[in-house]
Formats: C-alpha cells, structure tokens, sequence
C-alpha cells in the first residue's frame, strides 16, 4: 500500500509537541549509580513505559487522530499494530469521538488485543507469516470512507513520537546527552527522534535498538535499500519490533541521520528488563527494553565517558513473560 504523506521536519516535532502538552503524560527520566558502573558511562532513562497507554505510541495516536478532517473520514480511522499502536488508535479514538479498526497479527500478545477491544476497537486478526498487513488495513478502507493511520509511514504520528526526546532534551537541560539510542520496529520513533534532536537545536547522535534476528535497519542502512527480516520462528520475544521491514517514510529519515544500529538478544532483553524492576522498580516489556539490553550487551556501542539517553519506549508484557524475567539470578 503506498502512503502519500509529506516528510516531518523538526517544526513538525514542536508543533507535535504544543499539541500533546497538557495531554500526554510528562515521563520520568531516571538513573542509577550500577547503570553508569555496568556501562562507564552517565545513563538516564526515560521511562516511556509510564505513558498513557503504557507505551510512547499515544503520542503518535494524538498528534495525528486529532488533526484528521472528520468529514474526509466519516466511518472513521484503520490502523494496524502489532499491539502498541493499535492500542493507542483505540484509545485515543475513544478520547475523541472517532471508531476505530485495528489489523493485528493472530499470535499478538493477548494482553494487547484486549487492551484494544476494551477502548472500543474492531479488531481484524491477520497472519504475519502469510498476509500483509498493509494490504488487509487498504482493504478494510475500500468498504467506506475510512483514515488509516500507519505506525510508521505518517508524518504526524512521527512528529508525535518525536515528542519524547523533544521532552527529554528540555528537562536534561545542561546534562543533554552525547547519544539517544532509541527501540527501532518500523523506525518512526528513531525517525522523530532524529528531528528532536533538530528541533532542540542539540547534537546527540541517535542509534536504534533492534532484536538480533530482526535487524532489518541496521542491514538497510548497510545496504542503502529497506531490507526484509526472514519469517522466524519462535519469534523474538520482543513483539512490539517484529516489523518485517523498516516503514518507509521513517527509512529515509534514519538512512540519513542515524549514527548506527545496536543489537541485543533475547537474554540480553530479559536481564535489561530485570534490572529496570530492581533499579526502578517498574515495568518495562521486551521491546521496550531493547536500547537498555544494547547499550548493555553489544560490543559495538561507543559510550564509554558519554551520557546517554535510553529511551524505555513501553511496559505492556505479559505477566507471565515479566515474571520470567525478575525471577532470573542477578546480573
């Protein structure tokens, strides 16, 4: 499905930015004196987690659902997600009077789906392996007069999710970081978090974070074109990052601005996730974890002496999963 949508640019992150004020939750940045010790480095930690709907994603949801032309979209908006986005459409459709149609994949976290059910959505189960998303969201919009709102390839929802380290760069203040590393799926977060770091007028470099089998940004930035992650299986456990393919518009931003890819396994994700529960006791899922488990696992990360900002980008996990995770031997 191609997406006819204009390029954000850093205005767009301050805009985005006035628009979620008094809306989005003002997310801690935190740190520990172990994370600087394990690291050599200065970490905060901005706990996206804690944001409405438990993931950064609302911030994307507003700034768009709340800019669409009502009669241009009467039946209202299709989106599709793996779980937070779609979670985020629901809710934020529900705040504003809009229906909503959420495609996700049938092997979802069932925690998720219900998250979206509960706020209100139709949800269209589909089969990763087998269907395209893309395709079965532009079906469902032929039927009416619908909007679908991508979780990449919208310039508003990249410009929303920019917000977070928009936000994060005004608190740090004098302590602005020499690096962001970010979570990367279809890369709209480290696409708005490149334009952040613009629209602050800052110079940190920004790295994404991805599952070590499904590194598709960091092999598309090696190779100049949007590469595709094999079906895999079992999966990473990291679900919120299971994109097949870097989302375009996103690309061609993160082509350009990104400083590189960090990696980190699944075991790697579940003592990150451990060692949020124990130095800040809160809940961060595996997706949401991944730039933490990187910047603590993959030789390649050049943070010795630096500070860092790890973007802590959502907390919906199974319970049964997090309890995996606290319940490993420390590190």
């Amino acid at each position: 499905m191609s997406m006819q949508y204009l390029t954000p640019t850093a205005a767009d992150v301050r805009d985005a930015a006035e628009r979620l004020a008094g809306v989005a939750i003002h997310t801690p940045i935190v740190r520990s004196d172990r994370l600087d010790a394990l690291t050599g480095a200065r970490v905060f930690v901005k706990l996206e987690s804690l944001q409405h709907t438990a993931a950064f994603k609302f911030r994307g949801a507003y700034n768009a659902l709340s800019r669409l032309d009502r009669a241009s979209c009467p039946d209202g908006v299709v989106a599709y997600s793996t779980g937070n986005h779609g979670q985020a459409i629901a809710t934020v459709g529900r705040l504003l009077g809009i229906p909503t149609t959420v495609v996700m994949p049938s092997n979802a976290p069932a925690n998720k789906i219900k998250k979206a059910e509960t706020q209100g959505a139709r949800i269209v189960l589909y089969d990763r392996d087998r269907q395209s998303r893309e395709d079965v969201a532009a079906e469902l919009a032929r039927q009416g007069r619908f909007a679908v709102v991508p979780p990449g390839d919208h310039h508003h929802v990249i410009a929303g999710q920019g917000t977070v380290a928009f936000e994060s760069l005004d608190v740090l203040g004098a302590d602005r970081p020499d690096m962001i590393i970010v979570p990367c799926g279809g890369g709209g977060l480290s696409a708005g978090t490149c334009l952040a770091v613009e629209a602050a007028g800052a110079r940190a470099q920004v790295w994404a974070a991805e599952p070590a089998r499904f590194d598709d940004t960091r092999r598309s930035l090696c190779s100049g074109k949007r590469e595709t992650n094999a079906a895999t299986t079992p999966p990473s456990i990291c679900d919120a990052l299971l994109a097949p393919t870097p989302a375009e518009l996103p690309f061609s931003i993160n082509r350009q601005r990104l400083s590189g890819v960090l990696v980190a396994d699944d075991t790697a994700v579940m003592a990150a996730m451990r060692l949020c529960f124990e130095a800040f006791r809160t809940v961060v899922e595996p997706g949401g974890a991944v730039a933490l488990a990187a910047l603590l696992s993959d030789p390649g990360a050049p943070v010795r002496g630096k500070t860092v900002l790890v973007i802590a980008s959502g907390g919906n996990v199974e319970a049964s999963l997090f309890a995996q995770a606290i319940a490993l031997p420390p590190a």
